[in-house]
């Protein structure tokens, strides 16, 4: 069959850069300007490339490229997905079709079988496959990339001390960890302010890796981690960290976990989620994501949080939008996956390192050139359970900013952390300084 079908779409699409197509037959196809963006050409393997990519785009643009039904002769996949992807701002589905898709994904309940089974079909593949890529502490989220920061260590790092600062932290508050992950961010949380915290998971690897995790570190006194589902979760907690789970809790379900976080914060009690959200009307995520990476995930517009906080009786104390992290967090982590490729495919196979890295850049396109970003939402009950000015979570980090090492930031932490004590409350006894 030959490209013609796609030529008229093509030439309107391709407002970004110049993309050929070597179809089946070796006739090419020119769409865009080399003038506006990179240049990149592709070559279809596959006489039914075409037809099967009008049926479905959003599905098979990444399948065909995990078989091999097309190559990137010129370029790199990063160049294609820029490509793609920053051709299509502004081009989200809108009226009727955008509201049927929005429909479709609201009547996915997300109960606990299924959240869990959604779970290990990402996060149980292979634990030595997540070590290859992310950072030591295995924090697979959204790094926090201040002026001057190069490494994904260094910007894991200042991730979880920014959430903290957030928290209000006191030595002896016990703190629920939503979606616990490998156990990073509570036993760094346990570890430096002293505080007791249980973390939640449904990923088996995740919660047998976390236990030891906290065994090695001499924290298994102050640190519990529960193979188990939030809503399952009975007792009450002075602060709750949620970071990187509420893209899977399913659209149908936010007035759910928005009562469930009431339930489990104490009367002065005070949340923190962190999630990818998205600037702009809702819509349907990507179908290829949804069938092969991240199945049952919802990612969330501002519009549709809003009404969830105001129907709930919850206080959204503080708000912040945190821009391209994402992206240069996942170019960080795919530069990894590139180094230990061919390790990679012997655990699994060419197939997988392909679907994988597809994963990995396509998601750093949408957060460079679409409208996806990260919320940080900090949630509490009452009107004053913090304090009515930020100075708690910068009060003398802006004048060191660049001070050095990650030991004397944390020691700039610190002084955060003092003040953020005083600002609170002057007669409470100061929190213990960070390391």
């Amino acid at each position: 069959m030959s490209l013609f079908p796609l030529d008229r779409l093509l030439n309107r699409l391709v407002t970004h850069g110049k993309l050929t197509i070597q179809d089946a037959a070796g006739t090419r196809h020119v769409f865009g300007s080399a003038a506006t963006g990179p240049e990149v050409e592709l070559r279809f393997h596959d006489g039914n490339l075409v037809r099967r990519f009008m049926r479905s785009p959003g599905v098979v643009i990444g399948e065909a490229y995990m078989d091999g039904s097309y190559t990137i002769e010129h370029g790199t996949l990063r160049e294609f997905l820029e490509i793609v992807v920053a051709s299509s701002r502004g081009k989200e589905p809108k009226g009727l079709l955008a509201r049927l898709l929005r429909g479709a994904e609201s009547f996915r309940r997300n109960g606990a079988e299924r959240a869990s089974k959604n779970v290990r079909h990402h996060y149980d593949i292979d634990h030595a496959l997540y070590e290859l890529f992310l950072d030591r502490d295995m924090q697979y989220s959204c790094a926090y990339w201040r002026d001057g920061v190069t490494s994904l260590e260094e910007a894991q790092i200042d991730k979880k001390r920014h959430i903290a600062g957030k928290l209000l932290l006191k030595p002896g508050m016990k703190v629920l960890d939503i979606g616990s992950g490998w156990g990073g961010m509570a036993l760094h949380l346990a570890r430096e302010h002293g505080v007791e915290v249980t973390g939640v998971t449904l990923s088996v690897d995740q919660f047998e890796t976390s236990k030891r995790r906290a065994a090695e570190a001499g924290l298994s006194d102050r640190v519990t981690f529960k193979l188990q589902d939030y809503r399952d979760e009975p007792a009450a907690y002075d602060r709750i960290v949620s970071v990187g789970m509420f893209e899977h809790v399913g659209q149908r379900n936010f007035a759910e976990y928005f009562a469930n976080l009431d339930r489990l914060l104490k009367p002065d009690g005070v949340a923190l989620v962190h999630t990818i959200g998205r600037m702009g009307p809702p819509a349907p995520n990507n179908a290829w994501m949804n069938k092969y990476i991240f199945p049952g995930s919802y990612i969330p517009s501002l519009s549709q949080l809003a009404p969830v906080f105001e129907q709930q009786g919850l206080w959204l104390t503080d708000f912040e939008t945190l821009r391209v992290h994402y992206a240069k967090t996942l170019e960080a982590w795919n530069e990894r996956f590139q180094v230990h490729r061919a390790d990679i495919a012997k655990r699994f196979d060419e197939r997988f390192c392909r679907m994988w890295e597809f994963y990995l850049e396509l998601c750093a396109a949408a957060f460079r050139y679409r409208t996806l970003v990260v919320f940080q939402m900090q949630i509490a009950k009452t009107i004053d359970a913090v304090p009515i000015t930020r100075d708690y979570m910068y009060a003398g980090v802006h004048a060191e900013q660049d001070a050095g090492t990650p030991r004397r930031r944390g020691r700039i932490a610190a002084v955060v952390n003092e003040h953020a004590d005083e600002t609170a409350d002057p007669g409470r006894p100061q929190r213990r300084a960070s390391s």
